[in-house]
C-alpha cells in the first residue's frame, strides 16, 4: 500500500522546466534630451537551470551568458556601432546574469559586465507560464562610462549630443 501511495504522489508531483529557447533579454537605452528610447535584444543567450518543483525554485540560481556581439536593435548599422563603439571599447564580450533571490514581485539579478558584479533588483510577474522582469542599471556602476562616451561621440548628431547612462533591462522566460 505504501508503494502505491508513493507512486501516486510521484506521478502527481509537478516539475517545472524553463523553455530556454523562448527566453528573451531586452534593453532600452536612451538618447536625446527628450530621453527617446532605443530598444533591442540579444540573439545569443545560453540559459542554465535545473527542473524544480516550484516556479520560485526554478528561477533561483538560473543563469544566463549573453554574447554582446549578438545585439539586435532591428537596425544593422546601429548594431555594428553598438558592438564596435560601445561593447568592444572596453572589451565586453559577454554579460553574465544569475537570479540569486526571489521574493513576492521582486527578484535580485546578479549581473556581471566589464568585470564588475552588482545585484540588480527587478520587479517581476508570472502569468500564463511566463515570467517577465524589469529593472534599471546605471552604466557608471559597471565602469562603462568610457564606452558611453564613445557611443555618444559616434552618434552625436543622431543623439543630439545626449546619451543617457541609465538603461532599462528586461527578461522574459517561459516555463512548462
Amino acid at each position: 500500500m505504501k508503494k502505491i501511495l508513493l507512486a501516486l504522489l510521484l506521478a502527481t508531483a509537478s516539475l517545472y522546466a524553463l523553455e530556454a529557447q523562448s527566453t528573451t533579454v531586452k534593453f532600452t537605452a536612451f538618447k536625446t534630451y527628450a530621453k527617446k528610447g532605443v530598444s533591442g535584444v540579444f540573439d545569443k543567450i545560453k540559459i542554465h537551470t535545473q527542473n524544480a518543483d516550484t516556479v520560485v525554485s526554478l528561477l533561483k540560481n538560473a543563469t544566463a551568458d549573453i554574447e554582446t556581439s549578438s545585439v539586435n536593435s532591428g537596425n544593422k548599422g546601429r548594431d555594428a556601432k553598438l558592438v564596435s563603439q560601445f561593447f568592444n571599447v572596453q572589451n565586453v564580450k559577454k554579460i553574465q546574469a544569475k537570479i540569486i533571490d526571489v521574493q513576492k514581485n521582486m527578484l535580485v539579478l546578479q549581473l556581471k559586465m566589464n568585470s564588475k558584479t552588482l545585484n540588480i533588483p527587478m520587479n517581476y510577474s508570472v502569468e500564463n507560464h511566463t515570467v517577465k522582469a524589469k529593472g534599471t542599471i546605471d552604466l557608471a556602476d559597471f565602469m562603462m562610462l568610457k564606452s558611453l562616451k564613445s557611443i555618444n561621440k559616434a552618434c552625436y548628431t543622431l543623439h543630439k549630443g545626449k546619451t543617457w547612462q541609465d538603461v532599462n533591462i528586461y527578461f522574459t522566460m517561459q516555463y512548462k
